[in-house]
């Protein structure tokens, strides 16, 4: 393993590679900020999972995106060596100096190995193979525990190569673009939703154990709308999460506007991009809004809010520290999808973290 700063004046092209799912892929958008400001005569490229491209399509640092489509291995085996076949091609035809892994995967260890750059780094991770550690040039260290953001983990990557980003670099990107921004408007428009006048409350995570009681999050938007709130509900469009949106409004006093469902990824940030806060849980969108600098709340339960937190933006966390087990990381109490910590936090604490926010931002 090299001990020693690579030369920046050299690198012509980078391959950042993430893959995960969305949110971890948005937290790792300031890498490709950080690299375009000190290497600003390199092209960054990047390579993801399909499913989660828009996390950073029309990224300004990006010069191409790669993406691995998951649904390939229902092409047969033929079909999905043929489209890995091409990936590779296009891959090794960008002839990268530079290959940076965010992820503890063999998969990044093989790109390592089969598109021959003179560096390559990836984190270090107890238990790697030898295979796996010989792939690169670099290896960071994971310091383990809830101590650090895991946007600060991802640019220790460039911190081992001689990269040494400052904090006004650090900001996460995500650009909705106009054609969301126009869809959303028209949206808005239709349900008498003034721009910059509403709050995005989004109730739901693909992991329900990190989700807040259905009649407290229902309690909470009616005490919003009964004082006069505009408040837009979103959520993805799956089934499990549809349903408990409806659960949610079959609960309300007062309709207010559902959009779950109906919004593209960049929709979904164009919305949140145009509110006044969000609201929700350790989720997508709340990342969401860090990135398109929205005010945000957010509950906390079994996942860590120092890793996983908003990020330079002004903020509240609600959690309850009186819960000495958390963050466990557990898919609920004792893995039973219930997380306690997150169901015995009240409606008031979450009303007065919002007052607390929205009297803050309008100082502002």
């Amino acid at each position: 393993m090299l001990n020693d700063p690579i030369d920046l004046s050299t690198v012509r092209r980078v391959l950042v590679i993430k893959l995960r799912h969305h949110g971890d892929v948005l937290l790792a958008s300031p890498v490709l900020s950080v690299l375009k400001n000190h290497l600003p005569h390199a092209e960054i490229d990047a390579l993801v999972y399909h499913d989660t491209r828009e996390m950073l399509s029309l990224h300004p640092a990006l010069s191409e995106l790669h993406t691995i489509d998951r649904q390939w291995k229902k092409l047969g085996l033929r079909g999905q060596l043929a489209a890995e076949s091409g990936l590779l091609g296009r891959l090794k035809a960008r002839r990268y100096d530079l290959v940076i892994t965010l992820t503890e995967h063999n998969r990044g260890a093989w790109y390592a190995r089969l598109l021959k750059p003179r560096w390559a780094v990836a984190p270090d991770w107890p238990g790697s193979s030898r295979f796996y550690r010989k792939s690169f040039t670099h290896r960071y260290s994971l310091v383990p525990g809830n101590t650090r953001h895991t946007i600060e983990v991802h640019l220790d990557a460039l911190r081992r190569l001689g990269i040494y980003p400052e904090r006004g670099e650090r900001a996460l990107s995500l650009v909705p673009g106009r054609d969301a921004e126009v869809s959303v408007a028209s949206k808005l428009a239709e349900h008498g939703v003034e721009a910059g006048r509403y709050i995005v409350v989004h109730p739901t995570s693909r992991w329900f154990f990190k989700c807040w009681p259905i009649d407290k999050m229902a309690a909470l938007v009616d005490a919003l709308s009964a004082r006069g709130e505009q408040v837009v509900l979103s959520a993805a469009p799956t089934e499990a999460e549809l349903a408990m949106v409806r659960d949610i409004n079959a609960r309300l006093t007062r309709p207010v506007v559902n959009l779950a469902g109906q919004l593209t990824l960049k929709e979904l940030a164009a919305l949140i991009a145009g509110a006044r806060l969000f609201a929700g849980v350790d989720s997508v969108p709340m990342h969401i809004a860090s990135a398109v600098q929205t005010p945000a709340v957010a509950l906390f339960g079994p996942s860590g809010d120092i890793e996983w937190g908003p990020w330079q933006v002004p903020h509240r966390i609600v959690k309850l520290d009186e819960f000495t087990c958390r963050p466990c990381g557990n898919a609920g109490c004792g893995g039973g999808w219930q997380s306690e910590c997150l169901q015995r936090i009240e409606v008031a604490p979450v009303l007065a973290a919002i007052d607390s926010l929205l009297a803050e931002t309008a100082r502002v």
